[in-house]
């Protein structure tokens, strides 16, 4: 079954097993609309089950990566008086939100995100959710929701603490709001390696999907599940769980044409998951 990425916001392309998502708003400084938020869940889902993809870039069209939250297009009103109603309505909008991001996390191939100029408020929530974080010398970050009266609800204190493993640095950006660089970003392991350009960011990021989707796709699959699994669990629960995981998987024929192509030092050819 081919799938078709067709959407408002979000500009797709695959070839040769690597996905290409653009956010495509350029105009409005790549502010998260409406649009922005369901696309993102409807894509990365759809990516996730593509049998024809094997990794992800993500990156962004125009003069800034993202300014983050569309403030105007964002602004919610809820038709009832007591604050009880009110938080049960925004409680599901808060959740299906968190989702956008989380289904990066939860997608089933790399996602590898490509930072270029201004990433700002919702856009640090973004990349914290994927796999691999590269960025242009000219990128920048700023967690600014403290800054517009709000804790950051859609990743940002949850995955940014295991990302960056010192949390004095971490609070301090999110308390502050204030604006590092690219070369903080990397001393501190938010990003793991700079770019002269935002071309040169995208194409090194292209180069390494490329990489990463002509090794096994049940290696691949199995390696990031575990990732995540282990990051949130004891090292004994980890062990268990990737024990019982490779109790299947380790009966894949690509382990044995794996083998095959490093004896000949040919590349392998893996079949679809």
């Amino acid at each position: 079954m081919t799938i078709t990425y067709a959407y408002e916001v979000l500009q797709v392309s695959v070839e040769d097993h690597v996905a290409h998502v653009e956010i495509n708003r350029p105009k409005k400084l790549n502010a998260m609309n409406p649009a922005f938020w369901q696309e993102m869940r409807e894509c990365f889902r759809s990516l996730s089950v593509d049998n024809d993809v094997r990794a992800v870039v993500i990156s962004a069209r125009g003069r800034l990566f993202t300014s983050g939250l569309d403030l105007k297009e964002m602004m919610l009103s809820f038709d009832a008086s007591d604050i009880a109603r009110k938080a049960a309505r925004l409680l599901p909008h808060i959740a299906s939100l968190q989702q956008s991001f989380s289904a990066i996390e939860e997608c089933r191939v790399p996602v590898i995100a490509a930072i270029h100029s201004g990433c700002i408020g919702g856009g640090v929530d973004l990349i914290t959710a994927c796999d691999v974080r590269y960025a242009s010398s000219d990128a920048w970050f700023a967690i600014k929701e403290v800054d517009i009266g709000l804790a950051a609800d859609v990743g940002t204190l949850q995955r940014l603490p295991k990302v960056v493993g010192n949390h004095s640095l971490v609070r301090e950006w999110c308390y502050t709001g204030r604006r590092f660089d690219a070369q903080e970003a990397l001393n501190a392991g938010l990003v793991s390696r700079l770019f002269d350009s935002r071309e040169e960011v995208i194409a090194g990021a292209l180069t390494l999907a490329k990489t990463l989707a002509a090794k096994s796709p049940v290696a691949i699959l199995g390696t990031k599940h575990n990732l995540n699994y282990s990051r949130d669990h004891t090292v004994a629960d980890g062990l268990e769980h990737i024990a019982v995981w490779n109790s299947a998987m380790l009966q894949t024929k690509d382990l044995m044409q794996a083998a095959q192509a490093s004896f000949a030092k040919k590349p392998a050819k893996f079949a679809k998951l």
